[in-house]
C-alpha cells in the first residue's frame, strides 16, 4: 500500500466518523468503498509506530495551505487528535500571516515586507498580537475540541514562554524579535494534564515589549527545549528538492552535516535556507528528527508518523 492509498483511506475514514452531517451526506457510499483488508493493513502498518512514539513529544509547526484550506485544516485537526488519543504528546505551533494581512487590510494599513520579513511597527504589532494570540489561536483550539480533542491555547507571553530581544538587521524591522530564552514549564504542565498546547508565536521583551517571532524558529526552539522526538514543519512544498522545479527529485533524508555542501551546490537556497537552518539547529540541540513535509497533502502528519515510507525530507 503506497502513501496515496494511505492518505485516501485516512480521509475516507474521517468522513465516515462524521456520518449524519450535511457536509458528508454520501458517507454510507464512502464507508462501503473501504475494504476490511485495507482497514486492517492501515492498522497493522501503524501499530509499531504507535508503540514507538506513544509517550513521546513532537512539535508541529502549522502553516501554509494547510491553514487556509478548510479541508486540509480539518485533516490536520483530526491528525492531532488521533496522535493525542494514542498517547503521543503534540505541541502545535502556528503563525497566521494571511489572517494578519486581512486584518491590516480591514483597517486600511498596508502590509510591508523587507527581505521577506514583515516590518512590524507598534500598531502592526498590536494587530499581530490580537490576531495570532486571539482569533487564530482560539479558532484552532475550537477546531480541535470539535474533533473531541483536548486543547489549550497559549502564546509566547504566557509563563514567559518566549523571551526575545529586537532582531538586529541592516534594515530596521520594528518589533520583530529574536528568541533569547525559552521556558516550557507551562507547555509541559498542559501536556501533563492531557491537553494539546496550541502556541502562537508572539514573545515578551525584558522591558515589557511584545515581539513578532518567526513561527518556524519558535517551533524549533520549543522542540529543542522540550527535547522532542520530532519537529515537523508543514510547508507548501514536497520537501527539499535537488531540482526546485521537479518534485520527483525529492531528497528524502539529509544528515545535518551535509547541509553546508547542499547550500554551496545551490540545492538549499532562497526561502528554504531559514527553514532548514531551523531543522539543523533543532537536531543539534537534541531533537531526535526534524522533518519538512508537504502540508498540501491531507493527513501528511499521519503519513509521516505511521507509515514505512514517511513523507517529505527528514533531517537527522
Amino acid at each position: 500500500m503506497d502513501i496515496t492509498q494511505i492518505a485516501e483511506i485516512a480521509e475516507k475514514a474521517e468522513q465516515t466518523e462524521r456520518a449524519g452531517t450535511a457536509k458528508f451526506e454520501h458517507t454510507e457510499k464512502t464507508r462501503s468503498s473501504i475494504s476490511t483488508e485495507d482497514r486492517a493493513n492501515v492498522l497493522i502498518q501503524a501499530l509499531p509506530y504507535i508503540q514507538k512514539w506513544s509517550g513521546k513529544t513532537i512539535v508541529v509547526k502549522y502553516g501554509g495551505n494547510a491553514m487556509l484550506s478548510e479541508e486540509l485544516k480539518q485533516a490536520v485537526m483530526s491528525d492531532i487528535v488521533l496522535l493525542q488519543l494514542v498517547g503521543i504528546n503534540t505541541v502545535l505551533v502556528h503563525g497566521g500571516g494571511p489572517e494578519i494581512n486581512a486584518m491590516l487590510d480591514k483597517i486600511g494599513k498596508e502590509s510591508k515586507f523587507i527581505g521577506g520579513m514583515r516590518y512590524t511597527d507598534e500598531e502592526t504589532m498590536d494587530i499581530v498580537q490580537m490576531v495570532l494570540a486571539g482569533k487564530v489561536n482560539k479558532s484552532l483550539v475550537q477546531h480541535l475540541m470539535q474533533h473531541s480533542g483536548k486543547a489549550l491555547g497559549l502564546c509566547g507571553l504566557d509563563g514567559r514562554m518566549l523571551m526575545a530581544e529586537k532582531l538586529m538587521k541592516k534594515d530596521d524591522l520594528g518589533f520583530v524579535g529574536e528568541i533569547v530564552e525559552v521556558n516550557t514549564g507551562v507547555i509541559q504542565d498542559a501536556i501533563d494534564k492531557g491537553y494539546t498546547p496550541v502556541v502562537s508565536t508572539v514573545a515578551g521583551g525584558y522591558g515589557g515589549e511584545v515581539y513578532n517571532i518567526n513561527a518556524d524558529t519558535a517551533a524549533a526552539q520549543i522542540a529543542a527545549k522540550l527535547k522532542a522526538s520530532k519537529l515537523i514543519l508543514m510547508t507548501d512544498i514536497a520537501g527539499l528538492l535537488a531540482d526546485k522545479d521537479d518534485e520527483s527529485t525529492l531528497i528524502p533524508v539529509v544528515n545535518v552535516s551535509e547541509v553546508p555542501l547542499l547550500k554551496k551546490q545551490g540545492i538549499i537556497s532562497g526561502g528554504m535556507i531559514p527553514k532548514i537552518d531551523c531543522c539543523v539547529e533543532a537536531v543539534r540541540q537534541g531533537v531526535g528528527r526534524a522533518h519538512i513535509i508537504d502540508g498540501r497533502i491531507p493527513h501528511s502528519i499521519l503519513i509521516e508518523m505511521f507509515t514505512d515510507q514517511g513523507i517529505g525530507t527528514m533531517f537527522y
